[in-house]
This record gives structure tokens, sequence and C-alpha cells, in this order.
């Protein structure tokens, strides 16, 4: 499988990122009681030891309210200075209107600014900063707040072992702005018979089936087929990785590899078919669970921020998953004016 076409965007560059967690930790000890024995299979093949899940009321735009918040003031960019705003997720605040709308007024930004939500999940960080910077070099904005996260947990049905315990929820925002000597290489793909491998069948406007096992994953759960899920990132990921690496001549040019932290069985799986060093693979996915849109920003602010604070490094990006889709992104990193990780 093609892994797409590459895409190189020119003129701008990430100035700064923050993530937000919600402060309630959840280890694995509610699961054990009631999963029994195998909660201990799924922590080993997850190597989920714990996740931070909102509390009741708090959403996905609240976290990456309070991030970009956080970001705008560290920066010092005046709100007006913002002429574009991309929210990233599948958990919104609302049907409509798009939630995107919402945080231009939240975080106070100019009437001027674009703004609307795209939803994507495992691959919305790249395809995040392709559009982002693709908006800067068109000369539609200068500056660009790319919002990023999801509240999964909110989605899951606690009693179906094959998705309570791997998720967590996350926010993240990341400042971009125009710079002459900024590049980033993407390579961005879909396939769309997965559609029904990862998916939440009822809340929208398709009607669903109605369930032949009143026992099965509820309609409006998050239902996951993990072997199809499975399969589907041994097909399409690795050579996505090896096409990133040829366009960017070769591995050794690279300071880190980031995944989108799918499960560590998974990702060691992957790390070793490309033969890439164990130490430029960082994983958080012991600590945060998987965050989907939000694993790679929040891999940037927890394993990377203190060299990203000091020098620059040449990373790989690579985000797959719920479409099926894919990309990955290759370009330059710091120094950060600001990179941490915030609680709300």
């Amino acid at each position: 499988m093609a892994p797409g076409r590459p895409v190189s965007v020119t003129g701008s560059r990430v100035a700064g990122v923050v993530s937000c967690v919600p402060e309630q930790i959840v280890n694995n000890t509610p699961f054990l009681e009631r999963f029994g024995d195998k909660a201990h299979d799924i922590e080993k093949m997850t190597g989920v030891r714990e996740r931070r899940w909102t509390a009741a009321g708090q959403t996905t735009a609240d976290l990456c309210q309070r991030a970009a918040e956080t970001l705008l003031d560290e920066l010092g960019w005046e709100r007006d200075s913002v002429d574009a705003l991309f929210f990233v997720t599948q958990t919104p605040d609302y049907r409509l209107p798009a939630t995107a709308c919402a945080l231009q007024n939240r975080l106070g930004l100019g009437k001027q600014v674009l703004a609307f939500d795209i939803n994507l999940g495992c691959s919305g960080y790249p395809y995040g900063l392709w559009l982002a910077m693709t908006s800067i070099a068109s000369g539609a904005a200068r500056r660009a707040l790319l919002l990023v996260g999801d509240t999964i947990s909110k989605t899951v049905d606690t009693e179906d072992r094959s998705t309570a315990m791997l998720f967590g929820d996350a926010g993240t925002a990341t400042a971009i702005e125009a710079d002459a000597n900024g590049t980033a290489r993407f390579l961005l793909g879909t396939d769309g018979s997965g559609e029904h491998q990862l998916i939440i069948t009822e809340g929208a406007y398709r009607p669903s089936a109605p369930a032949d096992d009143a026992t099965g994953p509820r309609a409006d759960a998050l239902y996951m087929d993990g072997g199809a899920i499975f399969n589907f990132t041994l097909a399409t990921v690795p050579s996505l990785v090896t096409a990133t690496l040829e366009q960017g001549g070769g591995s050794e040019g690279f300071d880190a590899f980031l995944f989108h932290q799918a499960n560590a069985f998974m990702l060691k799986h992957l790390a070793k078919k490309a033969k890439l060093p164990s130490d430029k693979v960082p994983v958080n996915i012991d600590r945060f669970g998987n965050t989907s849109s939000a694993s790679i920003p929040l891999l940037i602010t927890t394993d990377l921020a203190e060299q990203l604070r000091g020098q620059s490094m040449r990373l790989g990006m690579f985000g797959f998953g719920v479409g099926f889709s894919w990309g990955s992104v290759d370009l330059e990193l710091g120094p950060l004016a600001c990179v941490e990780t915030i609680e709300y």
C-alpha cells in the first residue's frame, strides 16, 4: 500500500507547544477488580499503567483552551495577532456549532480569525500541522493556533475490556507562525474501508442497526476491533516510516521518532521493524494511556521538553488509526520559547 504522496510546505515554524491533562489519575486497580486476571494481560499488551480522565463537565475544549491560554501568555502573542484557529478532535462540545468558533470567543481572539473543526483522531496532529502550515504558506494567516485533543474516556463502555483500560484524555495547543526558513515534509493517506473497525455508531444521523446481542457493545459507546486495527497498522505504518525516512535521507539524520501511542506492544514492533534505536523512540503510554489525536504533541511536552527548550531537533512524527487514516511529518522543532505540560 502506497503511504501517500510527499508534500513539502515552506514558510512557517512551530513557536511553542503546551499540553493540558486532567489532574485525575486513574490507575489499574479498579480494572483489576472488574476484569480479574484479564486486566494483567491487557496491561502487559497495552503498556498502560495509569491514565488521566476528565471529570464530569470537563471537555476537550476546556483542556485545549487552558493549553492555548498558557501558550499565548508564555509566547507574548497578542490575541488579535492570531489569524487562524484549527480544532482537531472527535469529542467536540457540540454537534453544532463548530467548537472552534466557540473557542475563538473564549480565547478572546479577533473576529478576523478563520476557525473550524476537523474530525480526525489518531492521525490528527500530522494533518493539523499540514493544514496550519499550508494556511500560512498560502498567505491566509501569519499566526495560527492548532488545538488538538480528545476526551475518549467519555465514549468508552467501562465494561468493555477492549477499550476501558486503553484510553486517556488530553488537550494540546501548538503555535505556528510565518518563517521563511521553515520547511516541513508530509505524507498523508486514507483508507475508508476501515470505517466500521473503530467507531461510535450512534449519536449522529445515520441510523444504526439494533444490536443482535443485548450484552454486546453499546451503540453509543466506542467499538474497537483490536485485531483489525493491528492488521491495518502492520500493513500501513512500516511503509509510511520507510517512505518518510527515504524522503528525509535516512534515519541517522533524525533526533527522535514520535509515534502515536497506540499500545506498547505495537510501538515496540514498529520501532524494531523500522530498525530505529529505542532511545530515539520515546513512549509515554504507560503514564497517559492512548490519548488519540493528542498523543504526539503530548510526547513533545513530556519526553522532549527539556531538549527542545535549548536546542533544535529533527523529528519524524507518525499518526495512524481511526478512519483508517495516517500521516507523517518530518520537520525541525526548537528551540521553543514554550514547551510544557500543565494540569487542568
